[in-house]
């Protein structure tokens, strides 16, 4: 080959690494199921929650995602139609409220289906069957934090436990797999504010989550002493 033909073939090599990175449609690896606890949330809020948290671990989204480089975002220019989950939203205003403001609740899982569930195709077949999915996964197939906690004898009092603990008992209600904490200091204590389950890219199984947080990370949750 010539060195314009070399040239040709980079040119074309790298113009196609370019196009797909730049994509917003890059596909995923797994799927996370992450859910907040409202008092943390609303804690570690500069500013204050409209409405009284209740204690409980609630929806914060469900996110097709990668093992390595970025998540994908935005894959298709649609927009949700209420209308079409209508039926739906008694169960979702429970399980999966804006915590900062329940006022908002359709708007916010307008954005998460838009940024998140719309990249999630094939095993997101469409918006309906995405907030269909959500409520199998919390109530039919028992994905509630607070209560595979509760099974642990862990209650939201307040009390101070070790990572291991929580750990330990959430991968008592996922297969042993193990999920992802997420922690966030205020004043002189470290909160539990998110926990993470893992599935894998059908949804079908769980999976050890990866990409943990990193010691130095303000979100990092330490060997002991997390308050829930």
């Amino acid at each position: 080959m010539g060195s314009t033909g070399m040239i040709y073939t980079a040119t074309m090599v790298f113009s196609l690494i370019v196009l797909i990175y730049s994509s917003p449609t890059v596909g995923y690896d797994y799927f996370q199921f992450t859910l907040q606890y409202q008092p943390a949330v609303c804690n570690s809020n500069g500013t204050p929650c409209k409405d009284p948290p209740d204690k409980l671990f609630t929806v914060h989204g469900l996110w097709p995602s990668n093992f390595l480089g970025p998540d994908p975002e935005y894959c298709k220019n649609k927009t949700l139609d209420s209308r079409k989950i209508a039926n739906l939203t008694a169960q979702l205003n429970i399980i999966w409220p804006n915590v900062y403001d329940r006022t908002d609740n359709i708007g916010f899982w307008s954005r998460q289906w838009e940024k998140h569930g719309i990249c999630g195709s094939p095993a997101i077949k469409n918006d309906i069957h995405y907030f269909e999915t959500v409520i199998k996964m919390y109530i039919t197939e028992k994905q509630n934090v607070s209560e595979i906690l509760l099974k642990a004898k862990i209650k939201p009092e307040g009390k101070k436990w070790t990572r291991k603990r929580i750990v330990d008992a959430i991968r008592n209600g996922t297969d042993s797999k193990r999920p992802k904490l997420k922690c966030q200091k205020n004043t002189r204590m470290t909160e539990l504010v998110e926990v993470t389950l893992c599935r894998d890219y059908d949804l079908t199984h769980f999976i050890d989550c990866p990409n943990l947080i990193e010691p130095g990370s303000p979100y990092f949750c330490p060997k002991r002493s997390i308050q829930y």
